[in-house]
Parts: structure tokens; sequence; C-alpha cells
């Protein structure tokens, strides 16, 4: 058969290398090392012995690591997700709700679920408090608002300072931060303030999420005196204005403190034990305060 000038010949029965699985339009002679499936240069990762492909790392096979082993993680050792500000947007929404509900129900709904150590309520017509057994105000309370104006701050807030610190922790750890701050706020709250002084509000959460983005920003060498002037003037409205629960504010923002430093300080190695460790040990301490003032109001 003639050949056309200036084109290589291949030999008869050559045979041609295999293709790549994930792209076929590639040939290629190095195949994975667990599962033996051709791959590219492009597919190749590097393991202790030859390459692997992308599916066999993912789920662990003969590395010696759990399948999630090489997962990109945030600095507290949170799972890097598609949208960093969910928890946010969620916590958020949920404030809004409740207090549409407020709107809507009027006072009854409120008093029900405000924070509030014993006291009688004329509007239940009857004695209520976390005393009385209703420890759910404790929770119930950080979402409950008492103005548009004391919302919208509230919201603001959280967004700002809340969306970059979820960024950072990961979900579940900010959700641990949210919660047993804002539960650390209510606490100091019930063993401070009068039994028939109503709280309520996300503020003491807040202040939490405050105190860690503080310890973050200290980690991580950024400038502080923003944070510091934006948490001053917090602290001048918590005691110069009247009507704001000071304690939920100084029990919410020390208990941030505390777990923000677990969260970004824990070594590698015992991670997770020490951040949900130490969430733990505040919830002692809320434990252990509500138990006392329940036992001097009854």
């Amino acid at each position: 058969m003639d050949q056309a000038p200036g084109s290589p010949q291949e030999p008869q029965g050559a045979a041609s290398l295999p293709t790549c699985y994930r792209h076929p339009d590639r040939e290629t002679g190095v195949r994975c090392t667990r599962c033996e499936r051709p791959i590219c240069p492009e597919c190749m990762i590097s393991a202790s012995v030859g390459f692997q492909c992308p599916e066999c790392v993912r789920n662990g096979s003969g590395t010696g690591h759990a399948p999630d082993a090489a997962r990109p993680r945030t600095l507290a050792g949170g799972t890097v997700a598609a949208d960093p500000r969910l928890i946010t947007k969620i916590l958020v929404g949920l404030n809004l709700a409740v207090f549409l509900v407020q709107l809507s129900v009027g006072d009854r709904f409120t008093d029900s679920f405000d924070l509030i150590g014993r006291a009688f309520v004329p509007i239940l017509g009857s004695v209520e408090g976390v005393a009385e057994g209703q420890w759910y105000r404790m929770v119930t309370a950080m979402f409950l608002h008492g103005s548009y104006i004391h919302i919208a701050f509230n919201m603001l807030s959280l967004w700002w300072i809340g969306g970059p610190l979820e960024q950072a922790l990961g979900r579940a750890r900010y959700i641990a931060l949210y919660a047993v701050s804002g539960l650390a706020g209510s606490a100091l709250t019930y063993l401070i303030a009068e039994p028939n002084q109503p709280s309520l509000g996300a503020s003491g959460a807040i202040f939490g999420l405050f105190g860690a983005t503080a310890v973050l920003m200290r980690r991580l060498n950024y400038d502080m005196r923003p944070v510091i002037a934006l948490l001053v003037i917090n602290l001048i409205f918590t005691f110069g204005w009247s009507n704001i629960a000071w304690e939920a504010h100084i029990g919410g923002l020390v208990g941030g403190v505390v777990i923000g430093y677990a969260m970004v300080h824990a070594p590698r190695e015992r991670r997770a034990l020490i951040q949900y460790g130490v969430c733990g040990l505040v919830l002692i301490a809320v434990v252990v305060m509500t138990l006392v003032r329940t036992g001097q109001l009854t």
C-alpha cells in the first residue's frame, strides 16, 4: 500500500495505549496502584508508592486514612462548606421569624418564653420562671427581641461578625460556639439579675461571637484595633443604657473567649476532643449556676 509522503508508517498490529478513565481522549501508560485504572497526568495523585486516582484517594482506599482525610479543612479543623454563611443565614432567619410571631401573637407569647427567674406574670395569671422548672426559657429567650431597633442591631451584628467566623470555624464548631455562649449569657443573667426582671435577645450569643472573633484575629496576627473599638462601643452601650441585661453580654463574652481560644489553639492531634471538651466544661458551669440560683429561689 502506498504511504503518503512525510507520514510515519505504523507497524501493523501495534497496540495503542489505554486511555484515562476520566478523560477518554488522553492516552496514558500509568495506572492507579490501588484499582489499576489508567490515569492521565491530571488525574495522578502521588501516593506512598506510585500514583492513585482521585476516587481511591477520596475514599481512603489503601491509604490508611479516613475517607474524609483529604478534604480541605478550616483553621479550626472544620469541613470547608460550599456556603460558608449558611448557619448564619439560618440563625438570622429564625430570629426574624420568631420576632414576626411576637408581633402577631403579642405579649402573651413573649412572656411565655422570655428569661425570668421567678415571678408572678399577670398576663399569664401564674408564677412563672426558670426556678419553676421552665429551663427552656434560657434557650427560647435567645431568639426573642423587644423592639425593631433591638432586633435590627442584633441581626446586623450577627451577620457582620458571624459570617466570617463561621467560615473560619466550620459549621459544627460555629453552632457549638453560638449555642453555648448564649446559654452562658442566660445562666449569668439568671444567677445575678433580679428574679422578676425579664430578659430576652440574641445579645449573649453575639457577644460570644465577638469574643471568639477577637481570639481568632489575635491568632492570625490581624490588626486588633477595629474589633476592640467595636467591642468597647458595645460595652459602653451595655453599661450606659438602662433596660439592658449586661449580665447576658458579659456571660456570653466570657464564654465566647474561652471557647474561641480552644477552637483556634487546640493542637491538631487532639483538636476535636479539646474543642468540644471545653464546650462541655462551659455547659457544666451553666448547669451549676442554674442549679445554685434555683436553690436560692425555691
